[in-house]
């Protein structure tokens, strides 16, 4: 009976094993599991956040007749690259103009939304462009300070953080100055006298 339990054991961990054991879907540029939804393939790709990668998997289903809910790693070759034409372009395929993040963009206008590699290229460009226009935005990036008007009094800070000093100190500081002054005053010279206080002025009859 023993060896019988560890035997179904073994073939059950095996089959469980072997069952989760998924390939890579190559999407967009990213490996990805192909274990997960279509919904949460498409999270993982850089540039796709959760709202997106939702509106994205129901266009999916629109136009390819396939539920969000379907791993990725069942479909074929032909409805990735068609997943992939979707996330090239989702204006075009139903997704409204205000999820993109690239909203009448500077060289043609068109809405247009960037992944991946292309997304990292076009922010570098946007920042470049900012900083050779001598933009506000530009000028607060080349001097690595907050763009969106965040505050920069406690946070944020790139230079030589000042401490707060303590009476302490500031007394050991006063003590010191007042050292210094001793040591250039010239030898066997007086303390200038105090001026004498003022007659008080006769009361008004």
């Amino acid at each position: 009976m023993a060896e019988q339990k560890q035997t179904r054991r073994e073939e059950g961990g095996k089959g469980k094993g072997e069952s989760s054991a998924s390939s890579i879907i190559r999407l967009a540029g990213r490996d990805v599991n192909g274990s997960l939804s279509i919904e949460r393939a498409l999270f993982h790709v850089r540039g796709i956040g959760v709202n997106m990668a939702h509106a994205l998997s129901h266009a999916v289903e629109f136009k390819l007749g396939v539920q969000h809910s379907t791993s990725i790693g069942s479909l074929d070759e032909q409805k990735i690259a068609a997943i992939e034409a979707i996330i090239k372009d989702p204006v075009a395929n139903g997704i409204p103009s205000y999820m993109v993040d690239h909203r009448k963009n500077f060289e043609n206008g068109n809405d247009v939304h960037y992944v991946g590699n292309d997304l990292l290229l076009a922010m570098r460009q946007d920042i470049s462009r900012d900083v050779t226009l001598r933009t506000w935005r530009g000028y607060r990036h080349q001097y690595g300070q907050r763009v969106r008007g965040q505050r920069t009094r406690s946070t944020g800070r790139t230079g030589a953080t000042v401490g707060v000093m303590k009476k302490a100190a500031k007394e050991m500081a006063q003590a010191a100055e007042k050292a210094e002054k001793a040591e250039k005053a010239p030898k066997g010279a007086k303390p200038a006298a105090a001026a004498p206080a003022a007659a008080p002025a006769p009361a008004a009859k």
